[in-house]
């Protein structure tokens, strides 16, 4: 446990000295949410949606999942750099198992996500979401899931590349569309029959409804037709499990 203490502090030492990452992890999720929420709003609203709620407030839970998309890119890109500069090899001959570090790495990626998630909590009240305390405790446990099961998976595509160049394609060709078909900008409700099925299969879609179901806890009738917060927690759960071992048996074949 103090090999995955240290390799989990390593990356809050890391991110501290690197402030562009919270630029870029926070800054161009919410120029994006500015843009399409608030530049199309008259032009735009996503199929499916309730009536009442604006194109700013259905955007909103998806920003949040695209900071933590973010965070877990930066994050697990690291992973690629360590191995250029040898640090990765001396974590591998320590006495620290493949699962432990791992484990570290996934952690740290998940509390930076958490951070940067509760901070953009506070834009909330800007498209009229009031939350109890409640509430918040519940948004912040679904992100904190869902950072943790997309770092993981980050992990599993980091620890099988040797560039940034080949990490940052594979990352676009596989959690860009996993992101955007979550139910980020538009409802299953509202897509085509084959998308909607892409949309039903994809894990995140049932950690973006969790999100969205916590973040209305007060007032479901404004969410809109996503599934139910059990069977979404469960889901994202499983997808923390799944991810995680498999970026575990990914580095166990790793050298």
């Amino acid at each position: 446990m103090r090999g995955v203490r240290a390799l989990w502090w390593r990356e809050i030492v890391r991110f501290v000295r690197q402030r562009s990452r919270l630029v870029g992890a926070f800054a161009q999720p919410l120029l994006f949410w500015l843009l399409l929420g608030g530049g199309f709003s008259a032009s735009l609203r996503p199929p499916g949606a309730p009536a009442d709620l604006g194109t700013m407030a259905y955007f909103y839970p998806g920003i949040i999942g695209l900071v933590l998309l973010f965070t877990a890119i930066f994050s697990t890109i690291a992973v690629v750099e360590d191995r250029k500069s040898g640090f990765l090899q001396g974590v591998l001959v320590s006495p620290i198992s493949r699962g432990g570090i791992v484990l570290g790495q996934a952690l740290g990626g998940t509390t930076l996500a958490v951070l940067q998630g509760a901070l953009f909590l506070l834009l909330a009240p800007l498209v009229g979401i009031s939350l109890s305390p409640g509430a918040i405790l519940a948004v912040v446990g679904v992100i904190a899931a869902v950072a943790f099961a997309l770092t993981s998976l980050g992990l599993v595509i980091a620890w099988r590349m040797e560039s940034t160049q080949g990490f940052h394609a594979i990352m676009n060709l596989i959690l860009m569309p996993i992101w955007i078909l979550s139910g980020a900008f538009f409802p299953a409700s509202g897509a085509a029959g084959w998308l909607g099925w892409l949309m039903q299969l994809n894990p995140l879609t049932y950690g973006m409804a969790a999100l969205r179901r916590c973040l209305y806890l007060g007032a479901p009738e404004a969410v809109g037709r996503v599934p139910a917060l059990v069977p979404s927690v469960l889901v994202t759960l499983a997808f923390c499990a799944v991810a995680f071992c498999a970026a575990t048996a990914t580095a166990r074949r790793s050298r």
